[in-house]
């Protein structure tokens, strides 16, 4: 999860997580946070849910962080929509 902060983000695509007949697609944020005190990964806000990446980390590592926030992200939506 991340804590909300104002830094420079874009969406760099979307990933689709199902949940038994639900459906919910997450957006992959890109943003430099070295010194921001955000963290890569899954996140949950008031706003919505998404899926954070440093952008100055190398192409594999930004996979790898999206594969295991997905991850996450699968077993959060499921906690939350299935009970």
């Amino acid at each position: 999860m991340r804590e909300s902060q104002a830094t420079e983000k874009r969406i760099v695509g979307h990933i689709t997580v199902k949940i038994a007949s639900q459906v919910v697609t997450l957006p992959v944020e890109a943003a430099p946070l070295e010194g921001t005190g955000l963290v890569e990964g899954f996140f949950a806000e008031p706003s919505g849910y998404g899926i954070l990446v440093d952008s100055r980390s190398p192409q594999d590592k930004q996979r790898e962080t999206v594969e295991r926030a997905s991850v996450e992200a699968a077993k959060f939506l499921s906690r939350k929509l299935l009970n």
